[in-house]
């Protein structure tokens, strides 16, 4: 929510700067998003009256306007064509800079000398979100005369901060200028000066234009109406224009500007319906039929079902009840006769229909809150009154209001001592009382009790605890003195789960990656840009009832895809070299019972590119299950995984089950991510990883003898597994390898086809005794025949 803090001193009179005001709403339980200046540094942009306008001799689309700026007269050259003589307009005098950087200089255009030029509301700041539909293309021409010479700033307001805030689900009467003039009424302790609503003159009566008002009480609370004839839809004044700009709401005209200005300021929100339009004099509050179309007023066809609310005229649908109103009920140019709309509506329907029709509007975002209904006759009589004060129209006498289950003001009893026992302090009743009154809590005492009588505008106090709660955030939180703890406490630890994440956390930071975390939702199309299978159990996702979009629809069965999302943003920025890791949760439904929480697994996905290799990934791993103390551990060839290269992929089998796998993505994947560099992705069951870990150490002296090394090469089938290599080296080391360690693996023209060559170091060591060269010898022609017999390997001459 927006709140100009000039709107704001309307109702309460705070003298701090914008800072501090934000500062202290914060420390009284407002959260503060940030502080918007207004102002926009418009120097030299002045009041000018249009005089004169020429053609452009040399030039059919530009015009040469004479403007009036006080103490001299400019000849400035525009292509605007929504001018004419008479109009007042914003000039930026030469030696002006814009807000969009724009430095007004003296120009010819086409032989004609320009000094200076008229302004638009873009180019005075604005954004297009807010600035009026007819204002976009053309220069701004105020609402009427002002002094010629006046910085336009000041015509406009632009001064003064806004501030943001996010209001909770349970303030929905902070939605509302009102509301927060309240709030930092009692933060500053300060008079909170309402506006007062009075109609000074009415005619004719409403009888002779509604006959009757029917509602569905389930779905609505209260129905409240007013009339008003002989309107002139036109622009709003200029202040009102710029109370809903500064607010973020665009103006439309003088009568949906008074019903919008009205709902920021008292958060009710208002509809006018062209009453000439309705067949009926009555309006029916219902539920809608199956399958009832109505078009709304942005020109969308809905489909309705029973559970939506329609406002009809007993026929014919006029709009979808707290969401939108129709197109055929519409205030347009035409519209002489209005019929006010100030309702109370279900907030669970308004949420559900909003969410069903994936339409969110300024209204139903507060229908859908809660709201007080004892606020729609004060929102439409403000609404009358606005109307009556600007000149829109004519009020007609008389209201009629079904208001059938009346909602009245409850009493809460709070006992003083339990005030200070919740919150630690030593308030006395007086402070208590005193925190209370200002938020218009009305006090009585009774003995050690304090009656408090709750507005209904306040839907979020019910319990004794919501009252400690008020006086505690009146009072500051931060005020609160530490107390001692009361109780008995426990000695806490990691469970083994944490430790084990510690630990492997810290084995791939230690190769230089970086921890990230990604969201649990993904997008369901996410399966196909990573080519999952149609009956993969991948695709067994759980669907999002209320998504926030398309992209976040699903819950994750796979890590993949997000580390890609990532690797993809990485190198597409231009970052050479990446290497991530993330340890996350994916989620796999439970078919039986039905409505059982999904079953939760945790996973460790690492993903790299740049300077690596998939033996580089495969080192990572081992290294990882090594010092979680997992020996027995293997790696088997996959190739039918096909989100990964066919070739250069491997399953990690951890006592012959497995637990992940590990290798180079798919080319075709890595079109679907716009990646053209080799990526390496290892994604492995982190729940077994720390089932089968074992972080139990057994210590040994250092090595007393020295090692002899032997390198090895040999050539093999190119199919042929290093880790088969390495298997058959060790059965045959009689113990004594202390260490194997592959260097390289060559293919090339010195190879022959369909062959490869891979080199090891290998480290042999006795823990009893120095070996012998002869020793080693042995052995190492033993490990040289058994890896021909059993792989038809050669020693590469």
């Amino acid at each position: 929510m927006l709140l100009p803090v000039k709107w704001l001193k309307e109702y309460v009179n705070i003298d701090v700067d914008s800072r501090i005001l934000a500062d202290e709403l914060t420390l009284s339980g407002s959260h503060v998003e940030s502080i918007i200046s207004l102002d926009r540094g418009l120097e030299k942009i002045v009041v000018g009256k249009i005089e004169k306008i020429e053609k452009h001799e040399n030039a059919d689309k530009l015009l040469i306007v004479n403007a009036n700026v006080g103490d001299e007269t400019l000849q400035i050259v525009t292509g605007a064509t929504n001018l004419k003589v008479g109009d007042y307009v914003p000039v930026a005098l030469i030696g002006a800079k814009l807000p969009n950087g724009l430095y007004i200089e003296k120009t010819s255009f086409r032989g004609v000398e320009s000094y200076g030029m008229l302004c638009s509301l873009k180019e005075l700041g604005y954004d297009d979100s807010v600035i009026p539909k007819h204002q976009r293309d053309g220069i701004f021409v105020l609402d009427e005369e002002y002094p010629l010479g006046t910085p336009i700033a000041k015509i406009l307001g632009l001064y003064g901060e806004i501030i943001e805030l996010e209001i909770t689900p349970n303030r929905p009467d902070c939605l509302s200028i009102v509301g927060m003039a309240r709030e930092a009424a009692a933060t500053f302790n300060k008079k909170l000066e309402l506006p007062t609503v009075k109609v000074r003159d009415e005619i004719e009566d409403i009888k002779n234009y509604v006959e009757s008002i029917e509602i569905d009480e389930e779905l609505c609370n209260r129905y409240y109406t007013r009339v008003i004839k002989d309107i002139r839809i036109e622009e709003s004044p200029l202040w009102l224009q710029i109370h809903l700009m500064e607010a973020g709401v665009r103006p439309i005209n003088n009568i949906v500007d008074v019903t919008n200005y009205v709902m920021l300021e008292f958060g009710q929100p208002l509809h006018a319906f062209d009453l000439d339009k309705l067949s009926h004099k009555k309006i029916l509050v219902r539920r809608a039929k199956e399958g009832e179309k109505i078009i709304t007023i942005d020109g969308q066809e809905r489909i309705l079902n029973p559970d939506n609310l329609l406002i009809t005229d007993g026929e014919n649908p006029l709009g979808i009840a707290g969401v939108m109103g129709g197109m055929d009920s519409e205030v347009t140019e035409e519209t002489t006769t209005v019929l006010l709309e100030s309702a109370n509506f279900s907030d669970k329907s308004i949420r559900s229909t909003s969410k069903q029709l994936n339409l969110r509007t300024e209204a139903s975002i507060r229908f859908e809150k809660g709201l007080d209904p004892n606020l729609c006759e004060i929102a439409a009589e403000r609404a009358c009154q606005l109307i009556e004060q600007i000149g829109a129209g004519k009020i007609v006498k008389g209201k009629i209001d079904v208001y059938k289950n009346r909602r009245e003001e409850k009493t809460i009893n709070l006992r003083s001592e339990r005030v200070n026992r919740l919150l630690g302090t030593q308030l006395s009743v007086d402070d208590m009382i005193d925190y209370l009154e200002r938020l218009d809590l009305k006090t009585n005492v009774n003995g050690n009790v304090l009656e408090v009588k709750i507005p209904t505008y306040r839907l979020d106090l019910n319990i004794e605890a919501d009252l400690i709660e008020e006086i505690g955030r009146l009072h500051g939180f931060h005020n609160i003195e530490a107390q001692p703890l009361i109780g008995v406490l426990t000695r806490g630890e990691k469970p083994y789960s944490r430790i084990i994440s510690d630990k492997v956390g810290s084995i791939l930071r230690g190769f230089g990656l970086n921890e990230v975390i990604t969201y649990s939702f993904i997008s369901p199309k996410t399966y196909d840009r990573i080519k999952v299978e149609s009956n993969s159990q991948l695709r067994n996702y759980i669907r999002l009832l209320n998504p926030l979009g398309e992209d976040y629809s699903v819950m994750r069965t796979t890590l993949i895809p997000n580390m890609l999302d990532l690797l993809s943003r990485n190198y597409n920025h231009g970052i050479k070299e990446c290497y991530l890791y993330e340890i996350g949760n994916i989620f796999i439904p439970k078919e039986l019972p039905l409505k059982q929480l999904p079953k939760e697994e945790k996973i460790l996905v690492i993903g790299m590119y740049g300077n690596v290799d998939f033996y580089h990934l495969k080192e990572i791993i081992t290294v990882v299950l090594e010092r979680l103390g997992i020996k027995e551990f293997d790696y088997i060839k996959e190739e039918n995984n096909p989100t990964f290269h066919p070739n250069r992929t491997a399953n990690v089998m951890v006592k012959g089950n497995s637990i992940g796998v590990l290798g180079e993505i798919h080319m075709d994947v890595l079109e679907n991510y716009n990646l053209d560099t080799r990526v390496y992705i290892a994604q492995l069951n982190f729940d077994a990883l720390v089932e089968q870990s074992n972080l139990d150490r057994k210590y040994k002296p250092l090595p007393k003898y020295p090692a002899i090394l032997r390198d090895i090469a040999i050539v093999v089938d190119e199919d042929v597994l290093v880790g088969e290599i390495e298997k058959v080296i060790l059965e045959n080391g009689e113990g004594l390898i202390e260490s194997i360690e592959l260097f390289d693996i060559y293919e090339g023209k010195q190879i022959e086809s369909g062959k490869k060559s891979v080199a090891f170091s290998l480290t042999f060591r006795s823990s009893e005794k120095t070996l012998k060269d002869e020793e080693v010898n042995k052995i190492h022609e033993k490990i040289i025949q058994e890896l021909g017999k059993r792989l038809d390997a050669k020693l590469r001459s």
